[in-house]
């Protein structure tokens, strides 16, 4: 059955075979440049004499970055076109990984970091809206949030290996940028084709976002699940393994289990869209969500090498609350032009909220020396995000309210 908002001019039509061949490569593309660092997050320190500070602000430069650049990206997009700013961040993000790889420098390192993430951000703010544009955004926003978890898996999961036997950290994350090249060509010919197809250029909007979003109870309370989301996903990514890892387990265990915990988001990423478009309400999973979170980190408080599978599923489990959020920012906006003001606001302010976790999650760490305090405070912020789960499960448009 077509969807209700497949409105898009029948001229401008791209196949779905395209369609969804693009989502596929730019989601997969969005996630491993952020999740690779982690298992190997020892190796990078030692290899570039990066001091555990360092090392904490660069597990937090995702979701800063992601915040900061993905606030300009809906503006971005209207001067060079929609799909235009992907293949721009494409390219950025590719650049900045092979590169990164190539350096000695700790500032040049984490510059090129910043500019991978940067052009990472477009991606996650205006593949949304771009979704919205061309119609098919059940099946399609399916397929985007379970290829951005498995990205974030696949990140985690192969670049220990990798390091581990080359002997290099740079080939286990320089690998990432080589595969983010794959994605080019077809981004790049459908930006061709925009600049062709004046109304596939204007999708992206046409009056700029505006304060009003804040008004709208919807937007506020998926921007708060998001950003505690995002927060323990990128905290997750940087620090559990370490976590893991200080409990006695080795870096190829530790980035398996983060991989573990990824990897449940893949069955909810499939399944949570559908659900969405056909549930009244979605309060059960909001409460599920918080409560496997806070049993999740107590399990890493109290007993992390023993089950440790266990706590990576719980874990795992809530993380669910991401494809969740993904998938809302279509379901709750009826206009492309809506989804992207909401996509603008929710991911950047967000993103923002996440980059603070793991940068506190280092100064603690190191004024402790432990991770027993990190854990509890982790653990309690399961409360704001069922809070905010509760609120943006009732059926509700953003295009409504503001």
């Amino acid at each position: 059955m077509p969807d209700a908002d497949d409105a898009r001019p029948r001229s401008t039509a791209l196949p779905f075979g395209v369609l969804l061949a693009a989502v596929v490569l730019v989601s997969v593309n969005l996630r491993p440049g952020a999740s690779s660092p982690g298992p190997v997050l020892e190796e990078v320190r030692r290899g570039l004499d990066m001091s555990a500070g360092i090392a904490g602000a660069m597990t937090g430069l995702p979701g800063l970055c992601f915040g900061l650049v993905g606030a300009l990206a809906v503006g971005f997009a209207r001067r060079v076109g929609m799909t235009t700013g992907i293949a721009l961040g494409l390219l950025a993000a590719a650049a900045g990984l092979l590169l990164r790889v190539t350096t000695d420098s700790v500032p040049l390192f984490l510059l090129l970091s910043v500019l991978a993430l940067a052009g990472m951000a477009v991606g996650n703010v205006l593949v949304p809206a771009w979704v919205k544009a061309h119609g098919h955004a059940v099946v399609l926003m399916t397929v985007y949030g379970t290829g951005l978890v498995v990205g974030g898996t696949i990140g985690a999961l192969a670049t220990a290996p990798v390091t581990e036997s080359t002997g290099s950290w740079r080939t286990g994350l320089g690998m990432w940028g080589a595969l983010l090249l794959l994605a080019l060509p077809l981004w790049a010919w459908l930006a061709l084709h925009e600049r062709r197809s004046p109304a596939e250029h204007s999708v992206s909007g046409d009056a700029p976002p505006s304060g009003r979003m804040a008004h709208s109870p919807t937007a506020v309370a998926l921007t708060v699940l998001f950003g505690i989301q995002s927060m323990h996903a990128y905290v997750q990514f940087g620090w559990v393994p370490q976590i893991y890892r200080d409990a006695g387990l080795s870096a190829s265990t530790a980035g398996a289990l983060q991989a573990l915990l990824s990897g449940v988001g893949i069955l909810g990423a499939l399944a949570m869209p559908t659900v969405i478009a056909r549930s009244q309400g979605l309060h059960a999973w909001m409460v599920t969500f918080g409560v496997s979170l806070a049993l999740g980190y107590l399990g890493l408080l109290v007993a992390p090498a023993t089950v440790p599978w266990l706590w990576a599923l719980l874990l795992g489990l809530s993380g669910l609350a991401f494809p969740t959020a993904i998938a809302l920012i279509t379901a709750r906006t009826r206009h492309p032009s809506v989804t992207a003001q909401l996509s603008g606001f929710v991911q950047p302010i967000g993103y923002a909220l996440a980059a603070v976790g793991p940068f506190v999650v280092g100064l603690v760490h190191d004024a402790t020396d432990g991770w027993s305090l990190v854990i509890v405070l982790l653990a309690l912020t399961s409360v704001p995000l069922t809070l905010a789960g509760l609120r943006v499960a009732r059926p509700s448009y953003v295009d409504d309210e503001i």
